[in-house]
């Protein structure tokens, strides 16, 4: 058993990375717009870096943050707060 929850900021990052990769245009934009190849994407999947760029980019467009937010059922704000986690940027 683990103490991992449905908010934890990693599993909810890298929920979100899936829904990206898993909508072809989506996952199109952000590869073009990072740069990053998908073997390194493959390889730092759980960076939290990586992780707290790609929920950059969905903050960046409402429309994806809302169908990303939808598809792995977690509110917005949640997603939100992964990033801020995981970049050290969350509110005292």
């Amino acid at each position: 058993m683990t103490d991992e929850t449905p908010n934890d900021p990693l599993m909810v990052a890298l929920s979100a990375l899936a829904a990206t990769l898993c909508d072809e245009r989506r996952a199109r934009r952000f590869l073009d717009l990072t740069g990053i190849e998908t073997d390194e994407l493959r390889a730092r999947a759980g960076d939290p870096t990586l992780l707290s760029a790609l929920i950059a980019f969905l903050e960046a467009h409402e429309p994806d943050l809302l169908a990303v937010s939808d598809a792995i059922g977690v509110e917005p704000a949640a997603i939100v707060a992964a990033r801020r986690s995981l970049d050290g940027t969350e509110e005292q």
